[in-house]
């Protein structure tokens, strides 16, 4: 194909973008940085991007597309394969496929790589992966081995313990600096962690199981490592990172370490949707990109598809109040539609009151209660409004809560298979042992260290004499585990080899569970859910670094209704938009947290985050505003302080939106009553004879 013909079809091809996309999908080798804001088509722009580059003759095979979510790496992979599909209909294309490309999440990717050439840092093939619980319940057994909570000082749980581990491995910075200034509270147990971080590392390493920080630092160290990196460097032309702003650290060090120049580089993201320092993310990454990779090419996505111009005006002004950032002014077609509402409220329950009202006006309006969402900064902050929606029967779903694979009975038959899979996994085994009746810690500890010195070998446990609670399970439990380690026999299909745990589980589920009918039905989807896959290995590993985000509800019937409204924290919300959106408790101490105001940097998040929840907007938005808080229940106390309007409106910013103050429920003006004869000077009158 000559160049002429190949400029005309990808002008074709790209027909549907607009000049700034356009811009982005044909840029040349070097970095570049697309700064994508709320709504300008991300998704678009980077899918275009990919079917360039194999128009343009890149191996889809050398291309790595990294994205934050398997369904986002699902659906990228999807439009790249309809575009390059176009592609091949245009008159004088070559034949080429979209499917080759390697898409998913960081940690996907990672064990995918570490599958394919862990052997260059000595990490064997059959390596498992443990999830956070597991995780956690590891660090608990090395924090009570190594006696840490039996000391004068209150020491941290396990949860908190492996948040502190996993910050220092995402941040890459030492214990001493994250403790100051993330956990002060645990300063003083700074010795302790760091015997309890040591033995965890050797534990792992004993057991050849990793946990999802080893997934990115067994990567990083391979891109750190010369002959490894270049052998990883050869294997991609062209490496692109959809939601950089939401990158850590050692995610960042591992793009430099594939990218060193820059070359073949592409990265999306928004610096003023940054808000997941939490997890350890960092805005720097994408602030200070043009900066760690000289001759950045940077392109702007402005023209927004989501929301009306007058949104866009006020969500604008909000976040140009920045500190820093890239600078981009958000600009849209749809001209028409209501100025943004501030709207004012005398307390909680009148801001609950009026989110009904305004939701159910909507919805007489054609807005469906789906297309209606409330956003909030914490969880506990619609709490209220739940008791109320649920009085006046109008069904909702909150996001948040329980993930399917941290459901008790879910994580005990995945124990099963994880053990089966790497005898020397112990968290699995402690969890599976502990569920037996009459076993306790102790024989349970005895029981794993008895399997690792016969090398995996089930058959060991044949010679242990089990308590009576336990004398019916124990003879099935050793040759169930054996059948599954494949140590004798054919192996059994992954789905033949739940259903035999599940039904040897059954009777312990009945045991441990009250609910027991509901669970089980969940362990039959997931029998069901097995034939999809085409090892136990990548059962497990899909099970464990792409969970399905919940299970269905265990102490209600399921929501039958047509229609729903969502609830949701702000933090759960980046990436949706709905028509109506309305943001409760838009009042300093709440928006910002007060937990979050004690630095510039918190602030300036903060600020990112109520921008995030404005811009899921497409037509309607309330900011709620209740001016009055109750330090205690209203029925045991009156005590209440008067709240400040969100500093991030401040009076500059007032007349985009329009400022209303809710309906009165409680002494509202009747009208048609008679007219009295006395006057508020009669009254006065009449109480200053009381001082003469």
């Amino acid at each position: 194909m000559s160049r002429t013909t190949l400029a005309e079809s990808l002008d074709q091809l790209l027909g549907d973008l607009n000049p700034r996309q356009r811009e982005a999908a044909r840029h040349g080798a070097g970095p570049l940085l697309i700064v994508a804001g709320a709504g300008t088509g991300k998704t678009t722009t980077l899918a275009h991007r990919v079917a360039s580059l194999i128009a343009e003759g890149t191996d889809p095979g050398r291309i790595l597309l990294l994205t934050f979510t398997r369904r986002a790496s699902a659906e990228m992979l999807r439009r790249v394969d309809s575009l390059v599909a176009r592609w091949r209909q245009l008159p004088g294309t070559t034949p080429m496929t979209g499917r080759g490309v390697w898409g998913g999440t960081f940690h996907a990717v990672a064990t995918r790589l570490l599958r394919q050439y862990g052997q260059m840092i000595g990490l064997p093939g059959e390596f498992t992966i443990v999830d956070r619980s597991d995780a956690e319940d590891l660090m608990n057994v090395l924090r009570s081995e190594l006696e840490l909570p039996k000391r004068d000082k209150r020491f941290p749980l396990k949860g908190t313990c492996l948040d502190i581990y996993s910050r220092c491995v995402n941040t890459q910075k030492p214990l001493e600096p994250i403790l100051k200034t993330v956990f002060p509270w645990v300063l003083e147990q700074q010795e302790g962690l760091k015997k309890l971080f040591a033995a965890y590392t050797d534990r792992k390493e004993r057991q050849q199981t990793l946990d999802y920080d080893d997934l990115l630092l067994f990567w990083h160290a391979m891109t750190q490592e010369p002959a490894c990196a270049e052998v990883l460097r050869k294997k991609f032309d062209c490496v692109l990172v959809d939601e950089y702003q939401d990158t850590n650290t050692l995610q960042a060090e591992i793009i430099r370490g594939l990218c060193p120049s820059g070359e073949g580089l592409t990265v999306v993201g928004d610096d003023a949707q940054s808000i997941y320092s939490f997890r350890a993310a960092t805005v720097r990454n994408i602030l200070d990109f043009p900066e760690q990779f000289p001759g950045t090419t940077v392109v702007p996505l402005e023209q927004n598809y989501r929301s009306t111009q007058k949104l866009l005006d006020a969500t604008n002004g909000v976040i140009a109040l920045a500190r820093e950032g890239h600078r981009k002014t958000l600009w849209s077609n749809r001209i028409e539609g209501p100025l943004p509402k501030l709207v004012t409220c005398l307390d909680e329950d009148e801001q609950t009151d009026s989110v009904i009202e305004n939701v159910l006006a909507l919805r007489e309006t054609g807005i469906d209660l789906r297309q209606q969402a409330v956003l909030f900064r914490a969880s506990h902050h619609s709490l209220g409004l739940e008791v109320e929606l649920a009085r006046r029967n109008i069904p909702f779903h909150k996001y948040g809560g329980l993930k399917f694979v941290e459901a008790a009975h879910v994580k005990d038959l995945l124990a099963f298979l994880r053990l089966a899979e790497n005898p020397r996994d112990s968290v699995s085994a402690l969890r599976i042992l502990l569920l037996l009746p009459g076993i306790g810690p102790r024989k349970a500890a005895q029981l794993v260290d008895d399997l690792r010195q016969a090398e995996g070998n089930f058959r060991v446990w044949s010679d242990y004499n089990p308590p009576a609670a336990a004398a019916l399970h124990w003879p099935v439990f050793v040759t169930l585990m054996t059948v599954l380690s494949r140590q004798t026999g054919k192996p059994l299909e992954l789905g033949v080899e739940i259903h035999h745990v599940r039904t040897f589980y059954a009777p312990l589920l009945e045991q441990k569970f009250d609910d027991a009918f509901v669970r089980t039905r969940d362990l039959e989807q997931l029998e069901q859910l097995a034939g999809r896959f085409d090892s136990r290995a990548t059962f497990l590993n899909e099970m464990t670094l792409d969970p399905p985000s919940s299970t269905q509800d265990f102490a209600a019937d399921p929501l039958l209704d047509e229609d729903w409204l969502t609830l949701s924290t702000i933090h759960s919300a980046k990436g949706l938009e709905w028509e109506a959106v309305y943001v409760l408790h838009a009042a300093d101490g709440n928006i910002p947290s007060d937990m979050a105001t004690g630095s510039e940097e918190e602030i300036e998040e903060e600020r990112r985050l109520f921008y995030v929840a404005l811009t899921r907007a497409k037509t309607h938005l309330h900011v709620m505003h209740p001016q009055r808080y109750y330090f205690a229940a209203r029925g045991r106390s009156d005590t209440h302080a008067f709240s400040q309007r969100t500093r991030f409106i401040p009076d500059e910013l007032l007349p985009k939106f329009s400022t209303v103050a809710a309906r009165q429920t409680h002494g509202d003006r009747e009208s048609g009553l008679p007219t009295s004869e006395m006057t508020t000077a009669d009254i006065r009158r009449r109480i200053g004879k009381m001082w003469a």
